[in-house]
């Protein structure tokens, strides 16, 4: 298993101590599903990326209208009711540069709101955002309360069980570590005996860490030990106390942690990277549907026309993801085996 390239490499933020107020401050304000945090900055033929960023990203305006012929292959109740109910995941605490409240201390920002945001404005809709933890963002499509989750998903085998995809950027996973720390993953999960490395639950990257740690015990090797925090904030405060080792977690909030925290003394280093779709596949984030929704073909259409015109592009150059750019959109493609790890 070689290591992959690192894909992102952000340039601009603020020290981790104003991410931390920014943060706090937002979800004072806004709770769980907060209306106010379903605030778009479309205007009419426009969407703004990047707005509200806390300086993670360069906001640009671009030119976006409604294409008649992708719009019409909308299931009928989603066109009817003239919205795009988008599912994002990062209750409690956000995850910049994904997805996290805006320097008003109410709205939803970061490239997964604003990708969103593009597509339903490619299909003649108004975007409602729903924020919510990353457990309920699954169940928010399980009973319909939102069409699709725009929220860092990794296509995997097993949820094609009940999701359809659109993909829409490449998918890898970092290890965080302390900068002093002298570790590597080096793309060989036997560097991970006798580490504790914490990880999101009910993620891929929790799946391929718990298949590494049963890998680890069958060949006799020292244990690997599992840790669970709350959210972002707890995690990287464990990991600058010293008790975990690591943190694998999306490669973009690693990158960003490394810009944000550079010369202080929370400064993380980047120790590794690894596809989320395992050993034997790039893996790839993707728009997340209901199965049988009808939404993965217009979605794919949309990303796909936002990519020939130029659009997609000026969005991953704002929030510094450019080099995890995809080539097109597609639907459903190869996914997380079910077995691989």
């Amino acid at each position: 298993m070689s290591p992959l390239s690192l894909r992102s490499r952000l340039t601009r933020g603020l020290t981790a101590g104003t991410v931390l107020a920014s943060l706090a401050g937002g979800l004072a304000a806004c709770g769980g599903d907060s209306d106010a945090a379903t605030t778009t900055d479309s205007a009419a033929g426009t969407v703004t990326v990047g707005a509200l960023s806390n300086g993670a990203a360069q906001q640009a305006t671009l030119k976006v209208a409604e294409v008649k012929s992708i719009s019409a292959e909308l299931p009928k109740a989603v066109a009817k009711r003239g919205t795009l109910e988008i599912g994002v995941g990062f209750l409690p605490a956000g995850s910049p540069p994904l997805g996290y409240v805006g320097s008003d201390q109410k709205t939803l920002t970061g490239s997964e709101a604003d990708i969103g945001r593009l597509v339903a404005a490619v299909l003649g809709l108004k975007p409602e955002l729903k924020n919510s933890t990353w457990e309920n963002l699954f169940i928010g499509l399980d009973s319909g309360k939102v069409d699709v989750a725009f929220s860092n998903v990794t296509d995997t085998e097993e949820r094609k069980a009940k999701y359809e995809f659109a993909s829409y950027r490449e998918d890898n996973l970092g290890f965080a570590v302390k900068s002093t720390n002298s570790w590597n993953f080096d793309g060989n999960y036997e560097n991970l005996a006798g580490k504790t490395v914490a990880v999101g639950a009910g993620t891929n990257q929790e799946r391929i860490l718990l298949e590494w740690k049963k890998k680890l015990a069958a060949e006799g090797k020292k244990a690997l030990t599992v840790k669970y925090f709350q959210d972002n904030n707890s995690t990287y405060l464990a990991l600058a106390s010293g008790k975990i080792d690591a943190y694998l977690a999306p490669n973009p909030s690693v990158a960003y942690q490394v810009s944000s925290t550079k010369g202080t003394a929370k400064a993380v280093r980047n120790a590794g990277t690894y596809s989320g779709a395992g050993s034997s596949l790039q893996g790839l984030i993707a728009a997340t549907a209901k199965k049988n929704s009808g939404l993965a073909k217009p979605l794919a259409d949309a990303i796909n026309y936002l990519i020939k015109n130029g659009q997609y592009a000026k969005w991953l150059a704002a929030w510094n993801l450019s080099n995890e750019a995809v080539a097109k959109s597609e639907v459903n493609p190869p996914g997380l085996p079910l077995t691989d790890s």
